[in-house]
């Protein structure tokens, strides 16, 4: 139909062409006449789209040859029903239910105070602080917006969540308002909110805030409604400059299925990086966290727990929480200073065993290598010293020793081959200044991450 796509062209210098090709091009023109287009929709959230953001100018713009109304029609392949405008404003179809707001809670022991910082995290701490008040040297002021977004990013266990909370915990103890959200949550608002027709009500939910704070921007990857969405969000308060703080497990170049714009939008403030939490840090927060909950440890207790929980710090957390409740229930209360290796490995057995089943371990990684490579598992644990499985062999040694704090002496027994070796090996990965290795590095690095959350 020449006057759809006449409007369509139209749309472009308004929406853009990216905009245009992804929601309106693919809409299946089924029937048409002089005053009626019908159109076909893949789904429900396409129409949605439609109804919130192309309904009102199709209503003036889109005409036939005699300069009358075309009137548009709605329907979805997966819907048995053609979909028509909704006496509501904005909704596509009646509201099934009330629209309501879920909403991520701050722990209240995910303070400033209570993060770790390390040589690692430090630069990204000191910024923060200042932003929010925490801190008052007044020889490092740092004034919201002035980084605008605040992109920080880390490997999952090392302690980003931990940080945007406290920076959330500080922003309201001095008046300011922030709203935290987790994407995960930000999308099933989108999804809910597009359900019942309330964008409004979304919308002001997390326009109104003077800081937003989005933890796992990731989560975005595919997800192309809550992209739109995000995108918009975005724009008004960096508009009006409203501060934005984001997080995610790689940084923006390294984001996988996320629009470009948007891609270039996290770019366009500061990104800063924060390191995995070594043994020594990882006890040192532990230790805080206990102490705070009123349940201290033995130091061989501490260590036992760091070791077998380490690697993700949410399954470490749970960990606390399951056993202070166990050595609480029944009769007797066991004193936590008295708990040993034994008796923890007795009390979390059932969590012990999930954990082992459901982190990395040195197959997967040397797995992961291999497929990266296009080589065999048993190239890398092989003799050969071709370069094609050496460097393979050494990345593999670097991640057992990065991503599972193994041993050196245990992975020299895992790869066949002697301590010395193994140091060797993992020291060259580390200290490298390749550019391409390195790129290779975060990409296995990321791989390896969604291994271990999809467990």
């Amino acid at each position: 139909m020449q006057a759809w796509q006449q409007f369509l062209t139209a749309l472009e210098s308004d929406l853009g062409a990216d905009t245009v090709n992804k929601w309106l091009r693919p809409l299946k023109v089924v029937h048409f006449d002089a005053g009626n287009l019908y159109l076909e929709a893949s789904d429900s959230f396409q129409i949605a789209w439609f109804e919130e953001h192309i309904r009102t100018k199709a209503r003036k713009a889109l005409v036939n040859n005699n300069y009358n109304p075309i009137k548009i029609h709605l329907s979805s392949s997966s819907m048995d029903t053609p979909v028509k405008a909704s006496p509501v404003k904005g909704s596509p179809f009646p509201i099934k239910a009330p629209f309501t707001l879920q909403v991520d809670t701050l722990d209240p022991l995910a303070t400033l105070d209570n993060f770790i910082v390390t040589e690692s995290s430090l630069l990204v701490f000191d910024l923060v602080a200042s932003l929010s008040g925490f801190t008052k040297d007044s020889t490092h002021p740092t004034a919201l917006g002035q980084f605008n977004p605040i992109y920080i990013h880390g490997a999952s266990g090392s302690g980003k969540s931990h940080l945007l909370m406290g920076i959330a915990h500080s922003l309201a103890q001095n008046s300011i308002s922030a709203c935290y959200v987790k994407m995960e949550t930000f999308t099933e608002n989108v999804v809910a909110a597009i359900r019942s027709g309330n964008m409004q009500e979304f919308r002001k939910a997390y326009r109104m805030a003077d800081v937003l704070i989005v933890d796992d921007v990731q989560i975005l990857a595919k997800k192309l409604a809550t992209q739109e969405e995000f995108f918009h969000t975005f724009n008004t308060l960096q508009t009006v400059g409203k501060q934005i703080i984001l997080s995610a497990n790689c940084s923006p170049a390294f984001l996988q299925d996320i629009e470009p714009r948007l891609v270039s939008r996290f770019e366009w403030g500061i990104t800063l990086q924060i390191g995995m939490l070594e043994q020594d840090d990882l006890i040192k927060m532990l230790e805080k966290r206990l102490e705070l909950l009123s349940f201290p440890l033995s130091k061989s207790a501490l260590e036992y727990l760091v070791e077998t929980f380490s690697f993700h710090l949410k399954s470490l957390h749970r960990a606390i929480e399951a056993l202070i409740l166990r050595t609480h229930s029944g009769n007797t209360k066991i004193l936590s200073q008295h708990l040993g290796a034994k008796d923890i490995e007795v009390l979390l057995s059932d969590l012990i065993e999930q954990t082992r089943r459901q982190v990395l371990n040195p197959q997967k990684i040397v797995q992961s290598v291999a497929e990266f490579y296009g080589i065999k598992s048993e190239d890398i644990l092989g003799k050969s010293q071709s370069h094609e499985y050496t460097l393979p062999r050494k990345i593999a040694m670097y991640l057992c020793r990065q991503k599972i704090k193994m041993p050196f002496t245990q992975i020299g027994q895992f790869f066949h081959r002697d301590h010395s070796t193994v140091m060797s090996s993992v020291s060259h990965i580390k200290e490298t200044d390749d550019v391409e290795l390195t790129a290779s590095l975060k990409m296995l690095g990321k791989k390896l991450e969604s291994l271990a959350d999809a467990s």
